[in-house]
């Protein structure tokens, strides 16, 4: 199948500003896409581009003070499959993880492995079998919390998450992310795309999401405490350890969100054609 992506948004500034943009396609995935338009800014200014180490692509730019307008649209290719799933998958022992995952087992900025170390193992120890155990972290994490636009914190942790018992998709994914780290289990957080495919379509407006890839079985499979259920049609933007390496803007200076607008939808072949 084929889906339409993109963004459009607007931030005021009071005066110049830089900023780093985290919003492109990840490395890994952009060999499937069709077409995308250049990243445009309104008034036009410079951008600079890199790709971290991570794979992510950022873009760095100077604004003078008024209203900045980016915006970006592409079409991929996706196969239409469900998230990749291997009920099979095992433990890996922390001594024959390889290297790239190691930095995925410890505490980061949003989750404090100190802290929930104790109930993790008290909860979830007993549980054999990689798949098993990460899907039961997500099947708590999915029912304790309660998805709350409205009480959304920038600043919320997932031990906070756990105790206040809400959240937005950065926090189901934190927690998650956390309880597996204290189990041994590296987990990394990613946010991309997803739109409603092959699921009813959610009256909330279009944003980005956040998930989870858990490393078992010797691969790194995709999680979702927040929807709880393998899904299709995920467009990956970034990742890292928590969303403190990955926002989507990094603004020096202060700002304010004015536009925010999302697209993620399947689109006819002749539909992307004429695009």
């Amino acid at each position: 199948m084929l889906i339409r992506y993109g963004f459009e948004i607007d931030v005021q500034l009071w005066q110049p500003t830089a900023l780093i943009t985290t919003m492109d396609v990840h490395e890994s995935e952009r060999n499937a896409i069709v077409w995308e338009d250049s990243f445009e800014t309104s008034p036009s200014v410079s951008v600079e581009q890199t790709i971290d180490a991570e794979g992510n692509r950022l873009r760095r730019l100077v604004s003078g003070p008024g209203v900045l307008g980016m915006k970006m649209t592409g079409v991929v290719k996706n196969s239409g499959a469900l998230d990749d799933c291997d009920p099979g998958a095992e433990l890996i022992p922390v001594e024959n993880l390889p290297a790239e995952a190691l930095p995925y087992l410890r505490g980061s900025r949003y989750c404090e492995t100190d802290l929930l170390s104790d109930f993790a193992w008290g909860t979830f120890g007993s549980i054999a079998g990689g798949h098993a155990r990460v899907q039961a972290v997500c099947d708590y994490v999915h029912n304790r919390l309660r998805f709350s636009y409205p009480e959304a914190r920038p600043t919320r942790t997932a031990a906070q998450a756990m105790d206040e018992q809400v959240g937005v998709c950065r926090d189901f994914t934190h927690l998650a992310i956390t309880l597996c780290r204290c189990l041994n289990i590296p987990a990394r957080y990613c946010n991309g795309y997803l739109g409603d495919i092959g699921v009813p379509p959610d009256p909330a407006p279009m944003d980005f999401n956040a998930w989870f890839e858990a490393y078992i079985g010797g691969s790194w499979y995709t999680f979702d405490a927040r929807h709880n259920a393998r899904r299709i049609g995920r467009i990956l933007i970034a990742r890292g350890r928590d969303a403190a390496d990955i926002p989507m803007i990094t603004s020096f200076g202060p700002h304010k969100l004015t536009k925010f607008k999302v697209v993620t939808e399947e689109v006819q072949e002749h539909t992307a054609l004429a695009a």
